[in-house]
């Protein structure tokens, strides 16, 4: 990402915080009129049209005034924005409702979504959280006809999953169980990819056994969370960016379809080791549904346990140094009331 110099660092910082103010292109005098910038106008044109060739703004119209572009954000997210914190007494709003909430872990959720749309002013995202890994528990191997078994399998969370083997040829139930008892001896509270690395060990059936057990749990464990809690997507409809029908339409999708958020989550915060918020500005190449979008990420939970993700998305021009803020704050709020009802 090309330098900027002092001068050009102050005007792409003013340049978008005007913009995202008002959603109109920014000029050069307004600028100089409202800051005191203590040079001409055509000093600070000069510095936009530097901005512009550097590919960081953009004039939507010949005598219009500049706009942040994709790269203008993201420099400034990465380079000027720093860490700016929510102000004393909203962080002991929030706190106090979160307390009131009690251990209930829905209505933690849902205030959540609340909190992150009202403090943004743009739609939220809070998933429920997931244990890390799945562990296996239990295992039953029934008889049923011929060579049909029926396999039960427990999970320590309690989740219990069914699934009908058919057989080479038909085993007795006293074999069956004996197979049982030994990978419950040998895998409890083991995770998939430990039991996949057992499955050379033991006879043909116990090797079937173990491979869909383990591909069980390592599919477990690669799901997002199943409940999402939104709220505000009128904030984000509302916006400018957003009057066309098809830009409305990608943003619903990004927060209604199931498949697409988790893919999203994964990728980004639930399976991936970077710890703290993390910003996607226009998909960053990868998401063509979030082209016009900004969304600010952030993993929540217990370490090595529970997790969960909570996030914002919003047009680019997206108040970025309120809406991190309070994504973190909220992501350690959480996490806070996580690990305390783990510790009960």
């Amino acid at each position: 990402m090309k330098d900027l110099n002092d001068r050009q660092r102050l005007i792409l910082a003013l340049v978008i915080h005007e913009y995202v103010e008002n959603a109109q292109p920014v000029g050069s005098q307004h600028l100089v009129e409202h800051y005191e910038l203590g040079v001409s106008p055509a000093t600070v044109r000069n510095a936009m049209v530097d901005l512009t060739d550097s590919g960081f703004l953009r004039q939507p119209h010949t005598s219009a005034g500049r706009a942040p572009t994709e790269e203008g954000y993201r420099y400034f997210v990465r380079q000027l924005m720093g860490q700016t914190d929510l102000p004393a007494n909203t962080r002991r709003t929030i706190t106090h409702q979160f307390y009131q909430a009690g251990q209930d872990v829905n209505r933690w959720l849902r205030l959540a979504a609340s909190v992150l749309a009202h403090q943004s002013q743009a739609a939220s995202l809070v998933t429920s959280p997931r244990p890390v890994q799945a562990h296996f528990k239990h295992l039953e191997l029934i008889a049923t006809h011929g060579r049909q078994v029926l396999m039960v399998v427990v999970l320590s969370e309690g989740q219990v999953r069914q699934q009908m083997l058919t057989l080479a040829e038909p085993v007795p139930q006293e074999q069956l169980s004996a197979t049982a008892d030994r990978i419950n001896q040998r895998c409890v509270e083991m995770g998939g990819e430990k039991i996949a690395s057992l499955i050379e060990q033991g006879d043909a059936l116990e090797q079937d056994v173990l491979k869909l057990i383990g591909e069980e749990l390592q599919q477990k464990e690669g799901s997002a969370a199943v409940e999402v809690y939104r709220d505000g997507l009128r904030n984000v409809l509302a916006e400018p960016e957003f009057a066309d029908s098809e830009a409305a339409r990608k943003a619903l999708r990004v927060l209604e379809e199931q498949p697409f958020l988790e893919d999203v989550l994964k990728r980004t915060v639930l399976n991936n080791s970077v710890e703290g918020v993390q910003i996607l500005i226009g998909g960053e190449g990868t998401w063509e549904e979030l082209r016009d979008c900004s969304m600010v990420l952030a993993r929540y939970g217990a370490p090595g346990q529970l997790t969960g993700a909570v996030g914002v998305i919003g047009p680019m021009r997206m108040a970025y140094g309120r809406t991190v803020s309070t994504v973190r704050f909220v992501s350690g709020l959480l996490s806070d009331l996580v690990i305390e009802m783990l510790a009960d």
